[in-house]
């Protein structure tokens, strides 16, 4: 006979279980698109009742918010990490274009599209996305003031330089979104670096060779 402990269900702890809601909910929206986030669909993700899932998240709108606000946040540590004490200021700023320059981040960058058409209708997104905003604004001033301190980045506005080279980026989003990132040329592509190499007062491809070596 089986035991009856074989057959019970773990339960997990909700901090852990709320984790994993989130983690899942956050794979559907950069897999297929933050409309897709619904308890049942979260639910079958996790081979769970939809109950468990509005047990921690009543509002799927909440959900949303978090799913993304996890995605974005972790491809910001991923692609500026706060702890930068493993590289110069130069080297850092080059992963970040070689990263964001590749196809691995078409998908962040649909996600914020998505986002922010959203958030005209959702406050709980709107006021993640402004969130999210902020702190990859705040991510990237950071670096630039090190390289300005350091001695290898040159501008007088560090704040204003981070927000031209953030808007660059998101202009190329709009171009994955159509489908039709794929023919772009590499000048395209590397638009955001060479706006960057020219605000920091850095030679054309400092960048771009940077994250070659």
């Amino acid at each position: 006979m089986p035991s009856s402990i074989q057959n019970k269900r773990i339960r997990k702890d909700p901090a852990a279980r709320r984790a994993e809601i989130v983690a899942a909910a956050a794979g559907v929206a950069l897999a297929e698109g933050l409309e897709c986030i619904t308890l049942r669909r979260i639910a079958e993700e996790l081979d769970v009742r939809p109950g468990l899932i509005s047990h921690y998240f009543p509002a799927v709108e909440d959900l949303v918010s978090e799913a993304y606000g996890a995605a974005a946040g972790s491809e910001l540590d991923e692609l500026l990490p706060g702890d930068r004490a493993d590289a110069s200021p130069t080297r850092h700023l080059a992963r970040f274009f070689a990263w964001a320059a590749g196809d691995s981040y078409d998908d962040i960058s649909r996600l914020w599209l998505n986002a922010r058409h959203l958030s005209r209708y959702r406050p709980a997104l709107r006021e993640r996305v402004r969130g999210q905003e902020a702190a990859w604004r705040d991510r990237l001033e950071g670096l630039i003031r090190d390289g300005v301190e350091q001695g290898e980045f040159h501008t007088e506005d560090p704040p204003l330089t981070a927000i031209q080279i953030l808007v660059v980026l998101d202009g190329l989003g709009a171009l994955v979104n159509s489908g039709d990132s794929g023919d772009d040329p590499p000048v395209v592509r590397h638009m955001p670096a060479a706006t960057a190499e020219r605000e920091l007062g850095l030679p054309a491809g400092t960048l771009t060779a940077a994250a070659e070596n």
